[in-house]
């Protein structure tokens, strides 16, 4: 049977694809028809992701310019062409409140948080996208629309992202389509602290009734790729279990994930 995303024959690449949302990404994509072109920094993983998928990999680093352009030599080399891409790889460091944020660790917040997502488009740009066009989907943060207690940084970098795609919208049409994906609290490694041990609490407070999973973002990631979004450049799709709508849902009890985000941090695990 045809696949409905009319990604059959093309070619994506997508970053932090060794788990979580991106594999989930990378999976979604190949079963709508597309083949992948996955980075991540564990070799391992990336070698274990493409042979699943059928794609190739490649491991290293999306803070590094080189790295990005060797992925997408070898995703033009190997694939022969690239008609997406998804910049999913991201950082939640320095977290805490800015007043002690390094100043190293919040540049290594934008650059692999912004300035990696840019690299990697104007790569696929000067490739092939220029020529043939294409689709870019940035994996941005329900986050990025307000603050929050000790995610400055992340939060900072990510509405710095969502601009970003904004910006990249008006420039590359009507040649390449950019939008962007804003996750709520979804089931993944990079947010365990937030939600392990209080993954039924904090999704009672959601008016969908559970904290998102990797597929919810893949599937909105894979639609905002395909043809059947043709007509949609420049949008920020919230997939997040109606978390700005919670005030009006009558199991609300105030912001448990702030909570959470209050007393807990990303390496304070159980």
């Amino acid at each position: 049977m045809t696949s409905p995303y009319g990604l059959e024959g093309r070619a994506a690449i997508v970053t932090g694809a060794s788990r979580g949302i991106g594999l989930a990404v990378a999976a979604a994509l190949t079963e709508a028809g597309a083949r992948v072109c996955v980075t991540a920094r564990d070799p391992d993983e990336v070698a274990r992701t493409a042979q699943r998928l059928g794609g190739v990999g490649l491991a290293g680093s999306v803070a590094d310019p080189a790295h990005l352009w060797e992925l997408t030599q070898l995703a033009l080399r190997e694939l022969g062409r690239i008609d997406v891409v998804v910049n999913n790889a991201a950082t939640n460091q320095p977290y805490g409140p800015l007043m002690d944020a390094d100043p190293d660790r919040w540049r290594e917040a934008f650059t692999i948080n912004v300035e990696a997502p840019l690299r990697l488009v104007q790569c696929a740009w000067r490739a092939w996208m220029s020529e043939h066009g294409g689709a870019v989907v940035n994996v941005c943060t329900e986050g990025a629309g307000h603050v929050g207690p000790q995610v400055g940084a992340y939060g900072t970098s990510k509405a710095a992202l969502l601009h970003l795609t904004q910006q990249l919208a008006g420039e590359l049409a009507p040649k390449v389509r950019v939008n962007s994906v804003s996750p709520g609290l979804v089931r993944t490694e990079m947010a365990r602290f937030v939600w392990e041990h209080s993954e039924d609490e904090l999704g009672a407070g959601l008016p969908l009734g559970r904290i998102g999973r990797p597929e919810d973002i893949a599937r909105a990631v894979t639609w905002l790729a395909s043809d059947a979004a043709e007509w949609i450049t420049g949008a920020d799709l919230l997939v997040d279990g109606g978390t700005r709508v919670r005030a009006a849902h009558a199991a609300a009890r105030g912001h448990a994930v702030h909570e959470r985000l209050r007393t807990r941090a990303p390496d304070d695990r159980p």
